[in-house]
């Protein structure tokens, strides 16, 4: 039988409210209703234990990029993040060649099917040279739903979600594509207008990349994709709370117009992350990491972040003053609802993934759990 343990003591944050002195109890794995009398108990009190964080925009960390790593590297990658609370990740790539995506995409989907990581998102090469941000430009192409298609094929039942901008000869058509094979379009990398934005959204697409970055500026006559998205209930903004690529009232603006059930904290991580400073390649460019700043070395383009999620949680709380309940939405709920597994992950729930975090007073890890396994354990951190 599997052995019981209950998490007591702490504030614990459920998809109704944060229960104080709650209790969290880990059966096999999962999340149980009920334990037995004598099940050994660990005091979390003056603990928050939330729900394992979902990333589901992360090119890397640990020093590995899971666009051009080894299986090893991307092992590390995803590892890193779980140190830092992010207990489901999806593997993004950055833009590459046609064939070398596709090939990638094989190799990443044998991880997700093993469980390792949550699907692939590719960010490029369906993205605007206006906008391309830290992509080669040579590389980039129209979103043609053929080419589109075969990344789709690729990924074998993998691919999560594919960023376009809609508004090049293809976008609208790959869209409609995406959405009826169930993958996610997001609109981003994008120089379109508000009415191109707008017929994206109608024709299925349903997140924001990186809301404000790599995209015209909100502006009073001519507001652009920014208003479209943020007003339109269909759409899921992501962002980056790392303090680099948003104001802080640009961040609230986000959450004030979108409300906490549209927004998902990303980090858009390159292999930095969890690493330091110093040079790295962000595809086939290069890019030099200093003070947890990633910029192109050519164009000085931010290339990327090197945030984890429970520095974006922390900011979030401490500087943002958001509510708690209202970053865990953002954190994990949101993020575990667009990917279609909110039924394992996402929420302390009886029946889900024993995926958790505990946080102290001051919303720094003091554990990660996993499937029921201690990541980082409390009683040793």
């Amino acid at each position: 039988m599997a052995v019981s343990t209950v998490l007591a003591g702490a504030r614990v944050v459920l998809p109704t409210g944060v229960v104080e002195n709650g209790r969290v109890i880990v059966e096999g794995g999962r999340i149980a209703g009920a334990a037995p009398a004598d099940a050994p108990a660990l005091d979390l009190t003056g603990h928050w234990v939330v729900p394992g964080f979902v990333d589901m925009h992360n090119h890397g960390g640990g020093g590995a990029s899971f666009t051009s790593g080894t299986v090893d590297d991307i092992l590390t990658g995803v590892h890193t993040h779980r140190l830092h609370g992010t207990t489901t990740v999806v593997a993004s790539f950055v833009t590459g060649e046609m064939d070398f995506l596709s090939r990638r995409a094989g190799l990443l989907s044998e991880l997700a099917e093993q469980g390792d990581i949550a699907g692939i998102h590719f960010e490029g090469p369906f993205i605007s040279p206006c906008r391309k941000g830290a992509h080669d430009e040579s590389l980039l192409r129209d979103p043609d739903p053929a080419d589109v298609r075969k990344l789709v094929d690729a990924a074998r039942g993998q691919a999560r979600m594919v960023t376009l901008a809609t508004e090049l000869p293809g976008g609208i058509d790959s869209v409609r594509l995406l959405a009826e094979h169930g993958v996610i379009a997001a609109i981003g990398h994008t120089d379109a207008t508000y009415e191109q934005t707008v017929e994206a959204i109608d024709a299925g697409a349903t997140v924001a990349t990186h809301l404000y970055n790599a995209m015209p500026a909100l502006g009073h006559r001519t507001p652009g994709p920014i208003a479209a998205l943020l007003e339109d209930e269909r759409i899921t903004v992501e962002l980056i709370n790392d303090g680099t690529h948003l104001h802080p009232a640009s961040l609230e603006l986000a959450f004030h117009h979108a409300g906490p059930r549209r927004v998902a904290f990303i980090t858009d991580a390159m292999d930095a992350a969890g690493f330091g400073d110093g040079r790295y390649a962000l595809g086939p460019l290069a890019v030099e990491v200093k003070d947890g700043v990633a910029r192109l070395v050519e164009g000085g383009s931010i290339a990327g972040s090197t945030l984890t999620l429970d520095r974006a949680f922390k900011r979030a709380a401490t500087v943002d003053g958001l509510p708690v309940e209202s970053i865990v939405q953002a954190i994990s709920a949101n993020p575990a609802r667009l990917l279609g597994i909110d039924d394992t992950v996402g929420s302390l729930e009886p029946g889900k993934d024993a995926d958790l975090v505990v946080l102290d007073e001051n919303f720094d890890v003091r554990g990660v759990m996993r499937k029921g396994t201690w990541v980082v354990d409390p009683q040793v951190a």
